[in-house]
């Protein structure tokens, strides 16, 4: 019984760590946060702005901080853009996600919330598998440097989780 749960655990907060690389704003929906979020963006650029201004500002700022930190050339443009609406694509469907969880909240039973945060572990499932192969492609087309970047950028952010779980 204990592996499983140690299993179950690990397997959760695994799914929360890489949702936090690739479904921006996804930590503060798994942890139950929805007092960040207001309306139902679409799945194109315009109507994610239009979504709160804290869940697409921190989209935005997470899709300008990769584009300046891995010096995206006019050669990777069309991987960029695809990962770019992979990225807010899954924000998107986070954002729903949240939003419907918010409007269940007050009706929700002890299962119902269990089965809530099933929905969002699957979500984060969802987004990933879209990402790695859009992420794959990108990164297949960079220089040695900016993979050496990625893969700090990256892993940076796997160890500061590690950290903090630790402690």
């Amino acid at each position: 019984m204990f592996s499983r749960t140690k299993s179950a655990t690990r397997t959760i907060a695994t799914a929360v760590l890489l949702g936090s690389i690739a479904l921006p704003g996804s930590l503060a929906i798994a942890a139950g946060d929805s007092g960040s979020l207001a309306s139902a963006p679409a799945t194109t650029e315009s109507a994610t702005t239009e979504a709160a201004p804290s869940m697409s500002s921190h989209v935005e700022a997470r899709i300008k901080e990769l584009h300046n930190k891995l010096h995206i050339t006019a050669a990777q443009q069309t991987q960029w853009d695809n990962l770019v609406q992979v990225m807010r694509d899954n924000a998107n469907a986070m954002y729903n996600l949240e939003k419907q969880r918010a409007e269940s909240a007050g009706d929700m039973t002890a299962v119902d919330a269990v089965k809530s945060y099933q929905e969002v572990i699957q979500a984060h499932e969802a987004g990933m598998a879209n990402f790695i192969p859009a992420f794959q492609a990108l990164y297949d087309s960079m220089s040695d440097s900016q993979k050496k970047t990625a893969d700090a950028m990256f892993q940076n952010r796997v160890r500061t989780a590690a950290e903090k779980k630790a402690s």
